[in-house]
């Protein structure tokens, strides 16, 4: 029977470990990288498309069809910034100069997007757009290439928040709450004050009653025991999250949640503060 010494058995579980969480990191990615492959192959072929027809392409373009992919479609402005065609909501803008419906923040990043040379090929760009189909402002990632005076692009929203967006979230809830408690808490409840981005929402509990004050995007919890929370599994939730709040001002805590944007049950990362007498949380999911 062989022996193995407890190096080699610690090296074993490291490499187990690494793989694991490599693994969940591929799993956790895997939808983004096919609606990122999806979008591109979209580009594709639209860019092949107009090279063979030139400006008879944009009709089509504009059309429900095969350069239609569910919420992933075709548009395109020239130079200048004017939409010449879309697949999607923004079919209304065409003829219209698309920087005047820009916030001020976006209208820079537009025109060096404009002044990309063809030779630079396929480019990305992240900005924020109304996704039709919930009505939220949501992150959007769009691929382009430009083709002679015209920009062609197919983008896709990105339902999943990062680790560093919830980390300022966090940051911003708290010092609301230092500043104006109530109105912060009031903020929260209805939606308001810019603390619901994305998938991401800020949840606040009263350490002392153990009860949710504010939830970013379930009211019925308000008033409710925060302590008893468990998630789907049966994990509990609330009673660590508290007892890892009351010994050191901040912490990190993992369970499985419904994502608010997706509406499936995922992994979720929460980082959670002690600001006063609250337990103040943001979590990001990842698949």
């Amino acid at each position: 029977m062989p022996v193995v010494s407890e190096r080699g058995t610690w090296k074993k579980l490291v490499f187990v470990a690494i793989a694991c969480l490599l693994a969940g990191q591929a799993w956790a990615t895997d939808d983004e990288a096919q609606e990122s492959a999806a979008a591109k192959a979209l580009l594709e072929k639209a860019v092949a498309h107009y090279r063979q027809v030139g400006d008879k392409a944009l009709a089509e373009f504009s059309r429900q069809g095969e350069y239609v992919d569910g919420e992933r479609y075709v548009f395109v402005t020239d130079t200048s910034g004017v939409m010449l065609a879309s697949g999607g909501p923004s079919v209304v803008l065409i003829g219209r100069d698309v920087s005047s419906v820009l916030d001020p923040d976006l209208q820079k990043g537009f025109k060096e997007v404009l002044q990309t040379p063809e030779s630079a090929g396929v480019q990305q760009a992240e900005y924020r757009w109304k996704n039709q189909n919930d009505g939220k402002v949501e992150r959007k990632r769009v691929y382009f290439q430009r083709v002679d005076n015209r920009v062609l692009a197919v983008g896709y929203y990105l339902p999943r928040a990062s680790p560093e967006q919830a980390r300022a979230l966090l940051d911003k809830a708290s010092r609301a709450l230092e500043q104006d408690e109530n109105g912060t808490v009031e903020a929260i409840n209805n939606l308001k004050g810019g603390f619901l981005q994305d998938d991401l929402y800020v949840f606040v509990v009263n350490v002392d009653t153990k009860r949710y004050v504010a939830h970013g995007t379930n009211l019925r919890l308000v008033n409710t025991d925060f302590s008893k929370i468990k998630d789907p599994e049966g994990k509990p939730v609330g009673l660590p999250m508290l007892d890892m709040i009351k010994k050191q001002p901040e912490g990190e805590y993992e369970y499985r949640w419904r994502n608010p944007v997706t509406g499936k049950i995922e992994h979720k990362h929460a980082y959670m503060r002690k600001v006063g007498d609250f337990l103040v949380a943001v979590g990001y999911y990842n698949g």
